[in-house]
């Protein structure tokens, strides 16, 4: 079954990083474009960053600077790396792929999330 699995959030003290990887199934081998999105309580979910097959990377403008999406193609993988966080950057944190399934159809998949907590 395809899914998606996050790792690496976490409570982190202002101004700190902290590194969020998530590993797409091995049966996804189609991917497009992987990325995150996230979630604060009250608000709505909004992409933060994503990078496609080719390594060319999309952010949100209140992260450009401070976040670093990168990719492993052959392993599945996408990281976000997140410096100079702000309390703002609290939310649930989704890891996101757009791939084709094998009868042609494009899927928006998302993982379960993981938290990110900036404290002060």
């Amino acid at each position: 079954q395809e899914r998606l699995v996050e790792s690496g959030g976490g409570l982190v003290q202002l101004g700190g990083s902290l590194r969020l990887s998530c590993a797409a199934s091995r049966s996804i081998v189609r991917i497009l474009r992987m990325g995150w999105y996230r979630q604060a309580p009250g608000k709505e979910r909004e992409l933060v960053a994503s990078i496609s097959s080719g390594g060319i990377t999309n952010y949100a403008d209140s992260v450009k600077g401070r976040f670093t999406v990168t990719r492993d193609n052959a392993k599945n993988t996408v990281s976000l790396q997140m410096n100079n966080l702000k309390f703002e950057d609290t939310a649930v944190y989704y890891c996101s792929a757009d791939y084709y399934t094998a009868t042609e159809e494009l899927v928006l998949l998302m993982g379960q999330g993981t938290q990110v907590t900036v404290s002060s």
